[in-house]
């Protein structure tokens, strides 16, 4: 048995995501679904969501659309509460330099773009669905291996322009002192959010509500940290339907 909860890991969140997780199993063992005593943080995230022995993780919307939805149980959307979005939703910012005087997202037509990887919802297909608003996606793209290195790259000025998502992103402003090099210059549309998933036989309804009453028990505190508000039952055709 594997379980992981890989999208927000970082040093400054593992206690609150270990007590959100034996919330979980809590949750499960009531429902008679066995899981591991501890997260696999540091598995590779595809390995981890096609194994068979797959009780519990959190993918990323467009390796979920394009590679493992037919592969795995979607048992519902994190809803972290992010601003100007639906329940279940996120969006991404398209960060830049503070000292950058470029103001729209149009004039970074011939900057380097710097993304965590293609197969990213908020870090590339998000990013290259508004430019095509513009008409144009980034010739000059490097990739970073994570949000974390892409908005780092961006407020050390080796890169001119990231999207970062709004998770993200208020982590960074929590934890990072280089987040106070980076400003705004536009958000993407809202997407629904990272969807926790299971293995592909995974009775969905008991994880869901096993998951649902981990977070109304979790401390406030930890709700915080993790800015988990709630979780959101959203279908399968919703995520599939996104560009």
């Amino acid at each position: 048995m594997i379980a992981n909860l890989p999208m927000y890991h970082r040093p400054e969140l593992i206690e609150a995501h270990n007590i959100y997780w034996s919330l979980i199993r809590k949750h499960l063992a009531i429902a008679n679904i066995d899981s591991p005593e501890k997260l696999s943080q540091d598995a590779g995230e595809m390995d981890v969501w096609l194994r068979p022995d797959l009780v519990f993780s959190q993918t990323c919307g467009m390796p979920y659309r394009t590679l493992i939805h037919d592969k795995v149980t979607l048992i519902g959307a994190v809803d972290f509460g992010v601003d100007n979005c639906p329940p279940g939703y996120y969006r991404s910012a398209f960060v830049i330099h503070k000292d950058d005087m470029r103001e729209n997202l149009e004039d970074f037509k011939d900057a380097l773009f710097t993304y965590n990887a293609e197969i990213s919802q908020s870090g590339f297909a998000a990013a290259k669905v508004e430019c095509e608003k513009y008409g144009f996606f980034f010739n000059s793209k490097i990739c970073s291996g994570g949000h974390l290195n892409s908005a780092k790259w961006v407020s050390e000025c080796r890169a001119d322009i990231a999207a970062i998502d709004a998770v993200s992103l208020a982590l960074m402003e929590r934890y990072d002192s280089f987040y106070q090099n980076l400003k705004i210059v536009c958000w993407t549309d809202p997407t629904p959010s990272l969807p926790y998933i299971s293995k592909c036989d995974a009775e969905k309804d008991s994880f869901f509500n096993a998951i649902k009453a981990a977070i109304e028990e979790l401390p406030k505190e930890i709700r915080e940290q993790l800015m988990i508000k709630d979780i959101i039952d959203i279908p399968r055709n919703t995520y599939l339907a996104v560009r």
